[in-house]
């Protein structure tokens, strides 16, 4: 063997080894499902995920206590489901023809069609306590608009910071939004919506483009921000300044997707040949190799569960316990040579190199439209 490969994987076994992070399948079978992916789970174990059929259609499922719910309804072709709240209502999307609708379906499939801002289409992305529901329509001129729903009434448009095109992708139970919106000079910001101030631009860590993806019930919003060297680094933005989460990790392109109630904040993190997840909490950093933990990080809930996927020649709807032993301690601002441990590992065992298809980040998405 190769002795800087040796001495790669010595060093990898000696620091990561039986401590580092493990993730706990919600044990989906692929062979009858085909691959899987948890959005959120509530704190009674109840989840809301996404089946692939082999040719890549997702639907929608429920999942308790092991048992797999399909909330197809008659004439869909695909649906997806992203959020779920105390109550188990899970909202969604869902495709019937060239259509899609955002819906609120519960575990016995009764569905509410949420309507549009004027378009044919709309997509669901979360869901309050209060069966209040954010997220995104076209509107007759075709374009997207950020919407938020209340029961009993129509679709609200949430407008946009100047430009044509927002997106929601979070609410808490107080009704407050975050999203990304173009501004008026065609790049797009993170926003945090709030019934008393309208639409507010919650601006970058320094590039063009900055996206909201989770918000929690103190009113923090989490997502990531381009720098002005055009990498990505997480952030959240706890109402008075936006925290660089990314500058301590210290290295990748870094994705915040969740936080919890105790500011606690999951994500990403993305290098030319790794992928690893991290858990912000307690103001401490703490990364984990996909491999040995989740490859998505989708949500983390109140009970301090993060949800998501882990990758095993396919992806597998899992959850990981955000106290799990990490494979990296990073407290503070320093990183304890991660950097160099990376480039060994990298060199040594690339192994994620692959990317997958329809990953987490709605924003990626956004950023090309």
């Amino acid at each position: 063997m190769h002795h800087a490969l040796r001495s790669s994987l010595i060093l990898l076994a000696l620091i990561g080894g039986n401590a580092a992070a493990t993730s706990h399948s919600l044990g989906i079978e692929r062979k009858q499902y085909g691959e899987s992916i948890a959005y959120d789970m509530n704190a009674a174990g109840q989840v809301a995920a996404v089946i692939k059929e082999k040719d890549g259609t997702p639907h929608a499922v429920f999942v308790q206590n092991g048992k797999l719910i399909k909330l197809e309804m008659p004439g869909e072709t695909e649906s997806e489901a992203k959020r779920i709240n105390d109550k188990g209502d899970i909202v969604g999307s869902s495709k019937k023809g060239d259509i899609w609708r955002a819906f609120i379906r519960n575990r016995d499939r009764e569905v509410k069609d949420l309507g549009t801002l004027g378009g044919p289409h709309s997509y669901g992305a979360a869901i309050n306590n209060a069966g209040m529901v954010a997220g995104f329509s076209d509107t007759p001129d075709r374009d997207w608009h950020a919407f938020l729903y209340q029961p009993g009434e129509a679709l609200q448009d949430l407008g946009t910071l100047g430009g044509r095109v927002s997106y929601a992708s979070g609410i808490n139970n107080a009704g407050e939004v975050t999203g990304t919106s173009m501004i008026t000079d065609g790049s797009r910001h993170a926003f945090l919506y709030k019934k008393d101030t309208g639409m507010v631009d919650l601006g970058t860590l320094g590039g063009r483009y900055s996206a909201g993806t989770a918000i929690n019930d103190q009113g923090a919003v989490v997502g990531t921000s381009e720098m002005k060297d055009r990498r990505w680094h997480a952030f959240v933005h706890d109402g008075k300044q936006m925290v660089d989460l990314g500058a301590k990790i210290g290295f990748g392109d870094s994705f915040a997707t969740g936080i919890n109630n105790d500011g606690h904040v999951v994500g990403v993190v993305d290098t030319q040949d790794l992928r690893l997840s991290f858990v912000w909490r307690d103001n401490k950093m703490t990364l984990h190799p996909a491999g040995k933990s989740l490859y998505l990080t989708n949500a983390i809930n109140n009970v301090g569960q993060v949800i998501g996927a882990s990758y095993d020649r396919g992806l597998n709807a899992a959850t990981m316990p955000s106290n799990a032993i990490p494979f990296v301690d990073v407290g503070g601002d320093k990183i304890l040579g991660f950097n160099v441990l990376t480039v060994l590992v990298a060199a040594a065992i690339a192994i994620f190199r692959k990317r997958i298809k329809g990953l987490f980040f709605e924003s990626r998405l956004f950023f090309r439209t």
